[in-house]
């Protein structure tokens, strides 16, 4: 927890919520489903992203809040009706791996929030990575890192961030 104190995000996080503005933050408490929290949704997943563009052509985008979803302890936002129905119609299909951790974290046994701009989707799962760098790290041995994350999350999927 030490070291995430001294990262960019959080600093900058820090001196906006000085001001009063609104902020986002890892939510420390679900140490199961990487969230964001916002005074809209205490529990955002993929920060808000929407988890069916992903699976399809083009970028994925930003949800909204009226097409929202809440699924195992967390609120998905999803930029239209459709993908809202799709999502509920069977959230297996679409929710991240690892709880929307940083794959190439769980791999290594850890769980980093991801940035969903980081992302890779390998035989329709979505794999979220804490950066852009990290995720071309992470592509050169993706499918050992893959098997080192199924392992890995079976021993961390319930322990809490600041145990691991």
């Amino acid at each position: 927890m030490r070291n995430f104190l001294k990262t960019p995000i959080v600093a900058t996080a820090l001196a906006l919520g000085a001001t009063g503005a609104m902020i986002t933050l890892p939510a420390f408490a679900a140490d199961e489903i990487s969230v964001t929290t916002t005074a809209q949704a205490p529990t955002l997943a993929v920060q808000g992203y929407d988890v069916v563009s992903y699976q399809t052509p083009g970028e994925p985008v930003e949800g909204l809040a009226r097409f929202s979803a809440d699924h195992d302890g967390a609120t998905y936002r999803f930029s239209d009706q459709a993908n809202l129905d799709a999502f509920t119609a069977d959230p297996a299909r679409f929710v991240p791996a690892y709880g929307g951790f940083c794959a190439y974290g769980v791999s290594k046994g850890k769980k980093f929030d991801a940035d969903p701009e980081a992302y890779t989707v390998v035989d329709g799962r979505l794999y979220l990575n804490v950066s852009k760098r990290v995720r071309k790290t992470w592509l050169k041995k993706r499918d050992a890192h893959i098997d080192q994350a199924e392992t890995r999350w079976t021993d961390i999927e319930h322990v809490a961030i600041g145990d691991l």
